[in-house]
């Protein structure tokens, strides 16, 4: 009975020590995937100030809760993000919104530090000013921009207030999305490999509206307007 426990014990120890395994070589590949697409990114905008990426197989939500500092001038990719995310567009769109976000800490006086109180004062502004700078940067590193609006569609819920808000309403940031690829990368609403996407047939379901701002837009502008739906 003796060498039987002892038996038991020592296979679910090496159980264990297997799984461990497992997970450390799973980390490690996630790992090598953020900073693959990290560092492309980086280097296609050719941007100068230095800045690494993590995985964190943590939950963000659990980290922001209990007040956990993050590093500055660092893009974590948490799990709760990560395990959201299905495509290389999809990982990059997360990665290129967050870039930055962490670029900014080398901004202004104090070492960036005006830059961070800033941020921090106005981030529904911010967040939409990276929005933004995550499209250009996804396109010149050869990412389609419209993963970022499958990654936002099915990872942030839709808030109930915009005013009280820290954040803007998903749509709005879906909205202004669209409207910089319609307008800068119509390519690949043209030709568009994500039509068919469950979370993209989604997203033109639940944006008509803006999409009808959109159209105005272009007809001021163009004189005409193209649906690509």
């Amino acid at each position: 009975m003796k060498k039987i426990l002892i038996s038991t014990l020592v296979l679910l120890a090496l159980a264990a020590i297997a799984n461990q395994d497992i997970k450390l070589n799973e980390d490690k590949k996630i790992q090598a995937e953020i900073n693959e697409i990290g560092f492309k990114i980086l280097n296609a905008n050719r941007i100068e100030k230095r800045v690494v990426f993590a995985y964190d197989d943590t939950d963000k939500r659990n980290i922001l809760k209990n007040n956990k500092p993050l590093t500055k001038r660092q893009v974590v990719v948490f799990s709760d993000i990560y395990k959201n995310i299905e495509t290389e567009d999809e990982l990059a769109a997360y990665i290129a919104r967050e870039i930055p976000r962490a670029t900014r800490s080398y901004d202004g006086l104090g070492n960036g530090f005006l830059a961070a109180v800033k941020l921090k004062a106005a981030p529904k502004k911010y967040e939409l000013v990276f929005d933004k700078l995550a499209v250009d940067y996804m396109v010149k590193a050869g990412y389609n921009p419209l993963g970022l609006i499958i990654h936002i569609s099915k990872t942030y819920p839709q808030t109930r207030q915009d005013k009280i808000s820290a954040h803007n309403l998903t749509s709005r940031r879906l909205a202004y999305i669209y409207e910089r690829i319609y307008f800068n990368y119509p390519s690949y609403l043209i030709n568009n490999e994500y039509i068919d996407n469950v979370y993209y047939q989604n997203y033109l379901l639940t944006s008509r509206e803006n999409r009808k701002i959109t159209a105005q837009k272009a007809k001021n502008r163009f004189g005409q307007w193209q649906d690509y739906e």
